[in-house]
């Protein structure tokens, strides 16, 4: 008998490229759950930083608190730093500001976190927010109704399987964790890698659509607790799941829906295939 499919974890990245948080539950928006890379650390050419190019960035963690986000670092004993949810609170400084081909409007967040991020990262760097009426389309080759994207990468959700990362690690010298992959959506049972065959499916109530596979990039060959780069996992994922000399893991999902609640522990069910 096949297992059952149960929604095991959920995470998201409020400022990107920064640590995760892993939630109970979280609410589905258009852009992706509520939070998730909303915010942005910018270069002077208000040009996106990322992990690939900066991995000590992986050593800021991000947590929620009731009014905002309290960041501090893995390392340091440094005084955090915190960021209201409430925009209001914001210089509002209107930007336009470049994440990978796309350009989207945002705001400037506080002098006092441009500072922070600067003398952390060792980088000139400021904190930017994207506001509501900000449309950044995912790519519409993909789309169903020109659906928005926050400032991941490209796509609003990332599913992957337990069993596809168990596969994984049973290939590697040492094993790897979640985090590697900084999935949203993480699913226990079924086969590995079973979610490649999935279309339309739903998580408790919430309906979904997997649009495409994932290609990995070298930031999961970033370790999320030391900012020390390395070749796996990568250099074995390349041996047997590479497509159009690209390494895929993982799957862009879009929702079908908005405004429901995502628990743990939520059964997941198929409605097709591809």
């Amino acid at each position: 008998m096949a297992s059952s499919l149960i929604l095991s974890d959920i995470y998201i990245y409020p400022i990107k490229s920064l640590g995760g948080v892993r939630v109970n539950e979280a609410i589905v928006e258009p852009q992706g759950l509520q939070y998730d890379r909303r915010w942005l650390l910018v270069d002077d050419t208000n040009t996106f930083l990322t992990q690939r190019v900066f991995p000590k960035m992986a050593l800021l963690q991000v947590q929620l608190l009731p009014t905002g986000l309290l960041v501090t670092h893995k390392q340091q004993v440094a005084e955090s730093l915190f960021v209201p949810f409430d925009s209001n609170n914001y210089l509002n400084t209107p930007l336009t500001v470049t994440i990978w081909d796309d350009t989207v409007s945002a705001v400037e967040v506080s002098q006092e976190a441009n500072a922070w991020f600067s003398q952390m990262l060792q980088i000139n760097c400021r904190l930017v927010f994207m506001p509501p009426n900000a449309h950044r389309p995912v790519d519409m080759n993909y789309a169903f109704n020109n659906e928005p994207v926050s400032f991941a990468d490209a796509y609003p959700f990332l599913l992957i399987g337990q069993e596809s990362l168990k596969d994984l690690n049973n290939r590697l010298p040492e094993p790897l964790p979640m985090n590697r992959f900084r999935p949203n959506l993480v699913f226990s049972g079924g086969e590995p890698f079973v979610e490649d065959t999935w279309r339309e499916f739903t998580i408790g109530h919430q309906n979904f659509a997997a649009v495409k596979p994932c290609s990995r990039c070298v930031l999961t060959t970033v370790n999320q607790d030391t900012a020390e780069k390395g070749t796996e996992p990568l250099r074995t994922l390349a041996t047997y799941r590479t497509k159009n000399n690209k390494v895929m893991f993982g799957q862009n999902v879009l929702p079908r829906s908005v405004g429901n609640f995502l628990q743990t522990g939520s059964p997941i069910s198929i409605q097709s295939y591809r």
